[in-house]
């Protein structure tokens, strides 16, 4: 499975939906990524974003969204009932399937890098990426908000940034960390009486002797009283417990929960875990959930067939980019086939090793490959929404012109990649089974043909970009490959007709 990383970045505005809107369009406009969910609330002036997708791509759109966070938020400006320090406030990084905490901890560090120097931001690092043990809790970053840091970041050494100035301009500064998973969770009572929610979050919250893993303040909300909740582990301190424990704390005031609130996205387990626990359902079996089983009966019947269909529907996407890119993964699933029927044979026994290496290089190159075929399609959208913005629109013709060099780069990178294909199967016809050589052969031949595809894919995209040295540095890397790509194929085919007496 390719691997995927969660980012949920908060950003100091929930008043202004054009400027929400960019901010999520710079995330949508990042290859590699899928936007989830996004969020504005007006009294906290705070929208919550979720997205996820390959680790690159996710660093990539962190990268942008703070870009164009910094651009359109002036924190001199701002008011909110939610605690601040910055633009953009907090981006964690949650690893979600094939990374580890240590990758998107460097994540967190390489972003905060390239934020400090290249935009001028003061950033801090929080969590499992702290490079302090009092940082890694994020209220401590945050202690007297923006005013507050504004005032003590050039003097109080304890202040100091981990990357970037230390001063504040109207960006303010920004958070960045790794964690698990987390639940914004609030819930609402019958009163405006602000002071009855912070008494209850303090009694509900570890740092005043209350739950683990619960983060808790009290707000007004709406002209009701808010207990503002993150879950940061609902494993050991279930959804349940918190509600049972505020309902506890709300009767000692007279005051009941009216309705709870759910900020971005949740666990599904954490509602099954609540739903066995308030049903008593002490024998349930996640199994016995409809579309769990829906879903695994649907995923064994996945073949061609649906990708196929997507193809010939009659849609922009996915096209020709995306089907390059997959005919690159076939190139690279050959290659790993051809290695893998050598290793292990008595005959080839002295180019085992290298045919061992040769087979994780090419499931490599498969598994970004195969993921290229998505970004392909999310590349071509991004370049169809940024020609759809209002002509009069001033961020139009940057957006258009951002997201064609993003439309030419991933089919770049899936030809630099079936070149690569080609390398490893040209290694695998010199050294691999002589039985497999037909299979060797078919390889690059689907390996050049996704060169060939990518190629007119990235040409079609430099046509209207307006940096013509860019496009040109672009056009001759791009032929570069091809050239290269075509001496492997010939290679391949060299070896095949001498080793197997075939003419492919």
């Amino acid at each position: 499975m390719k691997p995927l990383v969660e980012c949920i970045p908060n950003f100091s505005e929930g008043r202004r939906p054009d400027v929400v809107e960019q901010i999520v369009d710079s995330i949508r406009a990042t290859p590699g990524v899928f936007l989830l969910d996004y969020s504005s609330d007006a009294d906290h002036n705070r929208s919550v974003v979720t997205f996820a997708g390959s680790p690159a791509g996710v660093e990539a759109a962190a990268f942008a969204a703070i870009k164009t966070a910094a651009e359109l938020i002036d924190m001199t400006q701002h008011e909110g009932e939610h605690p601040r320090i910055g633009a953009t406030d907090v981006v964690p990084f949650v690893p979600i399937r094939g990374v580890e905490m240590a990758d998107c901890v460097a994540m967190a560090r390489r972003v905060g890098e390239r934020v400090g120097h290249e935009l001028g931001i003061p950033v801090y690092l929080y969590e499992a990426a702290a490079t302090r043990p009092e940082r890694a809790n994020l209220a401590t970053l945050r202690k007297g908000q923006y005013e507050g840091l504004r005032d003590e970041i050039a003097t109080n050494p304890d202040r100091a940034p981990d990357y970037g100035p230390g001063e504040l301009g109207r960006a303010g500064a920004t958070v960045i960390g790794a964690r698990a998973p987390l639940i914004a969770y609030n819930l609402y009572l019958d009163t405006d009486d602000v002071e009855v929610a912070d008494r209850i979050a303090r009694a509900v919250r570890h740092s005043g002797g209350g739950l683990r893993f619960v983060k808790a303040i009290g707000l007004l909300v709406e002209g009701k009283a808010q207990v503002s909740m993150n879950l940061t582990d609902y494993t050991r301190t279930p959804v349940h417990r918190i509600q049972e424990l505020v309902r506890v704390e709300a009767a000692r005031y007279g005051q009941r929960i009216t309705h709870a609130e759910l900020i971005g996205l949740i666990p599904e387990q954490a509602l099954i875990d609540s739903a066995r626990w308030y049903l008593q359902l002490d024998l349930f079996d996640d199994d016995q959930i409809l579309e769990r089983q829906l879903q695994a009966a649907e995923s064994a019947g996945v073949g061609a067939e649906p990708f196929l269909e997507a193809v010939a529907a009659g849609t922009p996407t996915p096209g020709g980019g995306s089907v390059a890119a997959l005919a690159g993964a076939l190139g690279a699933a050959l290659a790993g086939m051809v290695a893998r029927l050598t290793v292990g044979k008595k005959r080839y026994a002295d180019v085992e090793a290298d045919m061992q290496a040769a087979a994780q290089i090419a499931d490599e190159l498969r598994a970004q490959l195969t993921q290229a075929v998505a970004e392909d399609g999310l590349a071509f959208q991004a370049v169809l929404e940024a020609y759809r913005l209002p002509k009069e629109d001033k961020s139009r013709a940057g957006a258009i012109q951002a997201a064609l060099l993003g439309a030419a780069e991933v089919p770049l990178r899936v030809a630099r990649l079936a070149a690569e294909a080609l390398d490893v199967l040209t290694q695998a016809a010199a050294l691999g089974n002589v039985n497999a050589m037909a299979d060797a052969a078919v390889g690059a031949h689907v390996a050049w043909a996704a060169i060939e595809g990518a190629s007119l894919n990235v040409r079609v995209n430099l046509a209207d970009l307006a940096d013509g040295a860019q496009a040109a540095r672009l056009e001759g890397e791009l032929e570069t490959i091809r050239q290269q790509g075509r001496e492997r194929l010939d290679d391949v085919l060299a070896q095949v007709s001498q080793r197997a007496g075939l003419n492919a």
